[in-house]
């Protein structure tokens, strides 16, 4: 039992860091991971993508129409009798 449990843990940490080290700190291939994020390595020609601007839609308000029944009015968010 010792063995199995000693192999599993070995099995478990293996996998735990190749898992680490093929993300590469998250910043992808070109990149490493310093103390103020990702920065590009050196002499790798790094392409960066262009930024994407897209303008804000307008805003339309319509309001909701009040429609009360005859001999009610509108008053406190409802329709009310007189």
């Amino acid at each position: 039992m010792k063995y199995l449990f000693a192999a599993v843990m070995l099995a478990s940490a293996v996998v735990g860091f190749s898992e680490a080290a093929s993300a590469a700190g998250g910043c992808g291939p070109g990149w490493y991971r310093g103390p103020y994020g990702c920065r590009p390595m050196r002499g790798a020609v790094v392409v960066r993508p262009a930024p994407v601007v897209v303008a804000p839609a307008p805003v339309v308000v319509v309001p909701r129409a009040r429609v009360c029944p005859y001999g009610f009015r509108w008053y406190a968010g409802r329709c009310r009798p007189f």
